[in-house]
């Protein structure tokens, strides 16, 4: 097998090896950083509704307080506040949303899917686990949801959904006796789930690892082709016409040309042992002709 065809074969495996390593790892890395977009995002839009929900609670709530004596007005709900603001936002990115999905709500658009009433229960049978972070198929693609508790931890939540008779009769007159009662204090009666498209981030990562994976290939290739050029041009060559020249003289051809090697690295040293032992040569072969 030639030299240089085992040098290519090493090469090939190496690349081979390194370019699959690399691969592995970048990749994993990639996709580990969209996710984490995704889950930032999920989590900015999560902690948006929180705001929103403090801000009606604290400030929009007393102001319509008289008003609430004579009509039920939601926007002093704070539940139905984060909903209204982030469905604005979702009407411009349909694939983020936001519900405050609850088992027995008062406003039936708050009812929890299936799969939400999975989330819930979680919450409801692990009452320390503060957040639940998950992946779901949707009709536009994968989507990552993060979720959080709806716990009753303010008594005046119990003036509304507690019992129908002690409930606002206008919230009653609003929405009914059947649901959004019979809460109790520290119950899990709900989650917010804010769910987040993955396509984008995903597609991102992947068009990164291509352009990577490309560039990597390509330089690899470069590298190899020098590195070719090199081994053929400062040890192939030369060693095959030392190896022409020594296959002459050992045929007893002396009158063979001289191997003439400029360079002082190894081929360099080696041309000039092979002139010494051609010189000892020839002057063993006339003392033997005397």
């Amino acid at each position: 097998m030639k030299l240089l065809l085992k040098f290519n074969l090493v090469f090939v495996l190496v690349f081979v090896l390194g370019l699959g390593a690399t691969g592995y790892v970048t990749r994993d890395l990639l996709q580990r950083n969209a996710q984490q977009e995704v889950l930032d995002h999920a989590r900015l839009l999560i902690e948006k509704a929180l705001a929103v929900r403090s801000y009606t609670s604290g400030q929009i709530g007393p102001l319509l307080e008289t008003q609430m004596k004579y009509s039920f007005l939601p926007q002093s709900v704070p539940a139905y506040s984060a909903t209204e603001v982030l469905a604005t936002l979702h009407k411009k990115y349909p694939d983020y949303s936001y519900k405050e999905a609850t088992l027995n709500p008062t406003n039936p658009r708050d009812r929890a899917v299936e799969w939400e009433v999975d989330i819930v229960n979680q919450f409801r049978n692990s009452p320390d686990t503060k957040e639940f972070v998950g992946q779901r198929d949707t009709p536009t693609g994968r989507s990552l949801y993060v979720a959080r508790p709806i716990k009753i931890t303010d008594p005046a939540c119990l003036r509304c959904h507690s019992t129908v008779d002690a409930a606002p009769k206008p919230m009653v007159d609003r929405y009914g006796p059947a649901n959004g009662f019979g809460w109790n204090f520290n119950e899990v009666i709900g989650a917010q789930v804010v769910s987040v498209p993955m396509t984008v981030p995903l597609q991102r990562a992947d068009s990164a690892f291509k352009v990577f994976m490309g560039l990597l290939t390509a330089v690899f290739v470069l590298i190899g082709a020098a590195l070719n050029v090199m081994l053929w041009k400062l040890v192939i060559q030369p060693v095959s016409r030392l190896s022409a020249i020594a296959d002459r003289v050992s045929l007893g051809e002396m009158e063979a040309p001289e191997f003439n090697a400029s360079s002082r690295d190894e081929i360099g040293t080696l041309a000039q042992s092979f002139s010494r032992m051609r010189k000892s040569l020839v002057q063993a072969m006339k003392m033997l002709d005397n």
